[in-house]
C-alpha cells in the first residue's frame, strides 16, 4: 500500500465522500461532523479551517486538537485491515475515521459509535 499517496490526499476531498456515504444511508452531515469532532477534538470552526486549507490526511490528524483516548476502543476490520494490527499511527487514525463513518452508514446508534 502506498501510504505517502494516502497521507497527502486532501481531507477536503475525502470529507464530501464521508458525507455522501452517510446521507445515502439516511444519516446527516451533522452526524458525520459529530463523529469527526469526537475523534479529533476539532470543532465546527477548526474543521472548516482545515477544509479551507485543504490539508492532507496526515496533517489533518497531526494537527488534531485532541484525539480521543477512547479511540483505542475502535476495533474490527475496515478495508481488509484489522484495526488493532495497523502499525502506522497515522494510518490507524485514518482507518478509525473510516470505521466510524462506516458504522454510522450501517445505522449503528451514535452513542455506540462514540463508544459511550
Amino acid at each position: 500500500m502506498n501510504t505517502n499517496r494516502i497521507f497527502a490526499m486532501p481531507f477536503a476531498s475525502v470529507y464530501p465522500m464521508y458525507i455522501a456515504k452517510a446521507e445515502k444511508k439516511g444519516r446527516t452531515k451533522e452526524e458525520v461532523d459529530r463523529v469527526i469532532f469526537w475523534l479529533t477534538g476539532y470543532d465546527a470552526v477548526s474543521l472548516k479551517h482545515q477544509l479551507d486549507r485543504s490539508v492532507g490526511l496526515a496533517d489533518f490528524f497531526a494537527e488534531a486538537p485532541r484525539m480521543t483516548p477512547d479511540a483505542v476502543r475502535i476495533t474490527g476490520v475496515i478495508c481488509g485491515y484489522r484495526m488493532e494490527d495497523i502499525e502506522d499511527p497515522t494510518m490507524q487514525k485514518i482507518r478509525w475515521l473510516d470505521k466510524l463513518v462506516a458504522e454510522l452508514s450501517k445505522g449503528r446508534p451514535l452513542e455506540k459509535i462514540l463508544r459511550k
